[in-house]
């Protein structure tokens, strides 16, 4: 019976760390819990032992080492096998942009390939400058630099005084026909994924960039287009 009931506060701790930290990153929060499931573990295997129990007090603790990141008892835990790769990367080219997207922390950064700053870094940029690079690329890479700017600047538009030439607007399409090739690198995976890592990987980037989620009408419709493109190889 004390058994049980140390059980179930332990239960009871892990849901009230779960809650209080829903609105924490996901990380910190995962690890958080590792770390609270982890002691709680290793302190129900000292009860067990204890008491004598050491065939059950063994797994218990070699299981909280586990969470704790003491041991190698697995040679891969299950949530790690679950887990989508970190370090996944959207790319989205135009004739004069390549923007990119972490996939993990939603950020976005991207290089000039042509114009007057040419191989500069669009991060490396002032406000000012980026906007000006509106009047002397193409509209393809005017809806990309909106985009970005929306997720870098979102008040850039109040400022602009070109934004009636920015080109915000999506035109799905509008940069020709998509291959596979630049599908795979806008939805952030490797050629060849099945039609399950594909269905996963535009959800996950329709959660981020989606126009209501404070994404831009031109990214979705990208996005769309390179899932579009991907699943015709599995019909």
């Amino acid at each position: 019976m004390p058994a049980f009931l140390l059980g179930v506060v332990i239960l009871l701790l892990l849901l009230w760390a779960g809650i209080a930290f829903s609105k924490s990153d996901p990380k910190q929060v995962a690890r958080l819990l590792r770390a609270i499931g982890g002691g709680a573990a290793m302190l129900l295997a000292a009860f067990l032992l204890f008491r004598g129990e050491i065939a059950v007090a063994i797994p218990v603790g070699a299981f909280g080492l586990g969470l704790l990141g003491w041991t190698s008892f697995w040679s891969a835990p299950f949530w790690a096998r679950t887990q989508r790769s970190a370090g996944q990367v959207s790319r989205v080219r135009t004739a004069f942009l390549e923007v990119e997207l972490d996939h993990d922390t939603g950020r976005m950064g991207g290089r000039v390939l042509a114009g007057s700053y040419q191989d500069a870094s669009l991060d490396a940029l002032d406000q000012a400058t980026v906007i000006k690079l509106f009047s002397e690329i193409d509209d393809d890479s005017r809806d990309l630099l909106a985009a970005y700017l929306d997720r870098r600047e979102p008040g850039w538009r109040e400022n602009a005084q070109h934004d009636a030439g920015a080109g915000a607007g999506a035109r799905p399409g509008g940069a020709g026909k998509m291959t596979e090739q630049e599908a795979y690198q806008i939805l952030g995976i490797q050629p060849g994924a099945s039609k399950e890592e594909i269905s996963r990987a535009h959800r996950s980037l329709m959660k981020k960039l989606h126009p209501d989620q404070g994404g831009t009408t031109y990214l979705a419709a990208r996005i769309n287009e390179a899932k579009d493109v991907l699943l015709r190889r599995h019909r």
